[in-house]
């Protein structure tokens, strides 16, 4: 099987799991409902600490609020995402899944998620103002070493949710499924966000159309565009979750997902050449 076909059928199995399970889209569609409470409660106040008089405006106030808000907004989305991890690991044993259970589950667990929330949130940070001052090539080379920690670190979420594991150990963990299992050809059979991307695509054509017609029709198709663009960001979030918790399954037990059988996980992710 190639590439191209073997990344299909992964992301067909994902969404087979998601459409038999609807419930599993709630957590990205809280989680982004959290986020923008935590942008108001954080970015209005910081709109009025900004110095209009200074050359970009940003106070020590300013760069608090905001450095605060993207803490909390990373705490936020990663809490939601192991309450999808969990029930999607219950599904994927052929449990019934609920919301409720996903939110007692990460509830209990907010002692463990935030210091891997604070962790990866500071290390984007610091990536990101690195590469701020960094020219062209250097950019691509922080690119690249943000690129490695979230491939190392990918399956930190799982291994602390249904190992119970701390951050250290979860890290340790991770690093070592990515290690044995899956090698230099991981990059080549991620193409389950490529197809996600693909999602986004109508409501590009759709806010296209409603540039190009101008007048009432662009608000309409502005909104319906908006509308389709959060819907995508929310199917994608939960294809990835569920994705996600079936590569944890093969790297921790060679076991495959019934789901996934028929996506040749195996072969996606084969041992590391020496």
């Amino acid at each position: 099987m190639g590439r191209f076909s073997r990344s299909w059928q992964m992301f067909k199995a994902s969404w087979r799991v998601l459409r038999s399970r609807k419930e599993l889209a709630v957590f990205p569609l809280l989680s982004g409902v959290a986020n923008l409470v935590a942008a108001v409660v954080f970015l209005t106040p910081a709109v009025f600490t900004i110095d209009r008089d200074a050359e970009n405006g940003a106070t020590p106030a300013t760069y608090v609020l905001g450095i605060a808000c993207y803490l909390v907004c990373a705490y936020v989305t990663i809490f939601f995402n192991a309450a999808l991890v969990s029930q999607a690991n219950l599904a994927l044993k052929g449990g019934e899944p609920s919301v409720s259970s996903g939110l007692r589950t990460a509830g209990g667990l907010w002692a463990r998620i935030l210091p891997w929330a604070l962790l990866s949130a500071t290390v984007s940070l610091v990536l990101r103002a690195i590469e701020e001052r960094l020219g062209f090539l250097g950019r691509i080379i922080i690119g690249m070493i943000g690129m490695a920690w979230h491939l190392v670190t990918y399956l930190v979420l799982p291994v602390m949710v249904l190992e119970r594991a701390g951050t250290k150990g979860s890290i340790k963990r991770s690093t070592e499924m990515f290690r044995a299992t899956w090698g230099e050809n991981v990059l080549g059979n991620v193409g389950i966000g490529a197809f996600g991307f693909l999602l986004f695509l109508p409501g590009v054509l759709v806010a296209g159309l409603g540039f190009a017609a101008g007048g009432a029709v662009a608000w309409v198709c502005f909104a319906v565009a908006v509308v389709w663009f959060l819907a995508a960001a929310v199917v994608t979030s939960a294809l990835s979750g569920i994705y996600q918790t079936a590569l944890y399954h093969f790297a921790a037990a060679r076991t495959v997902p019934q789901e996934f059988a028929a996506a040749d996980l195996g072969n996606a992710f084969p041992p590391k050449r020496r």
